[in-house]
């Protein structure tokens, strides 16, 4: 009897472990499936430069993709209904026609862009069916939204997200902290250059580029003590060409981009400093200045970079190529 006891316990034991891995397991099969998926590939060359799922709450440009797939992806929608709302928002991006009214009234209304519609097939397939990356702030802000939404107060949490992040940030990595400035230096950019590109235009924003981004990345420097360069092979102000050392990791940056390798920052231990790099990569909003004359390039905005930039050398790109990189130097 004793023996019969211990053999039915031994097989509870076994199943139920058995029943706990198939709950956990994931097949190298389905990891290789999202990996490969081109609409991942897309996302992070398209969306991540504003919808950034590494960015912090507070230094932000746009909403993470996460929260797009949230508020777009509702009970019962098919595939094809979601893909049809991205494309018709994208389309159209207007005050009224938006469904994340919080996103719009704290980073505007998202200017409009020109995208290959397989391209946004491609990656409202991958949203639709694939857990997306979130920032790690993410799903608190996310549930005491909800929270907020059924009247129940949250005064005693306000200024979370800013003192989370900056208990965070004093336990960085070299990499990660020196990413964090770079990131926090572009999100300061991108404000700026989004608001001027939405209200007044791509003929404005040169004239911002022109004035402004060096005093802002300047700032940022101060902000950070840190040294924050950005840098190029391809120079449209002669003040941004790389030295002899950016350019090589310039040229490893390029090389990791087309061989479509993880694009890790590079980090470099100088006694007590580190010296810091990581690839500016251009997407479809970039091409306005950047892109190729006459085609994406219109003529009154070549005929502005002209006007402010006589020896201007940063045109000719496509979508997904390297046009410089962060140089950052802090004291460990």
């Amino acid at each position: 009897m004793k023996n019969l006891i211990v053999l039915m316990l031994l097989l509870l034991f076994v199943f139920g472990c058995n029943k706990t891995k198939d709950k956990s397991y994931v097949s190298t099969t389905e990891i290789e499936k999202v990996e490969s998926h081109p609409g991942k590939k897309l996302m992070q060359i398209n969306c991540y430069v504003c919808h950034s799922p590494t960015a912090s709450h507070d230094d932000r440009i746009g909403p993470p993709m996460v929260a797009v797939k949230k508020h777009y992806l509702e009970d019962g929608m098919t595939k094809e209904q979601f893909t049809n709302d991205i494309q018709n928002w994208i389309n159209n991006p207007t005050k009224d026609t938006a469904k994340m009214h919080g996103a719009v009234k704290r980073f505007g209304v998202m200017p409009k862009q020109v995208f290959p519609e397989e391209t946004i097939k491609q990656i409202s397939d991958y949203m639709f069916d694939y857990d997306i990356e979130e920032p790690t702030w993410f799903e608190d802000h996310f549930n005491s939204k909800k929270v907020k939404q059924k009247g129940q107060g949250l005064g005693k949490k306000k200024g979370n997200h800013k003192q989370q992040e900056q208990a965070n940030a004093e336990d960085l990595t070299d990499g990660k902290r020196g990413l964090n400035y770079a990131l926090t230096t572009k999100a300061v950019l991108g404000r700026n250059l989004m608001g001027i590109l939405q209200k007044k235009g791509t003929i404005e924003a040169l004239t911002f580029c022109n004035t402004k981004a060096y005093p802002l990345t300047d700032s940022m420097a101060t902000v950070h003590n840190a040294t924050i360069k950005r840098v190029t092979d391809k120079p449209r102000n002669p003040d941004n060409i790389a030295n002899s050392e950016e350019l090589i990791y310039i040229e490893k940056f390029k090389e990791r981009v087309f061989n479509e390798d993880e694009i890790d920052p590079i980090v470099i231990q100088l006694n007590d400093k580190v010296q810091f790099y990581y690839p500016i990569i251009t997407n479809s909003m970039c091409l306005q200045c950047h892109g190729k004359p006459n085609e994406t390039i219109k003529k009154d905005v070549l005929n502005t970079i002209a006007q402010f930039y006589p020896k201007d050398k940063a045109i000719g790109y496509e979508i997904n190529e390297v046009r410089g990189l962060w140089s950052v130097s802090f004291e460990k």
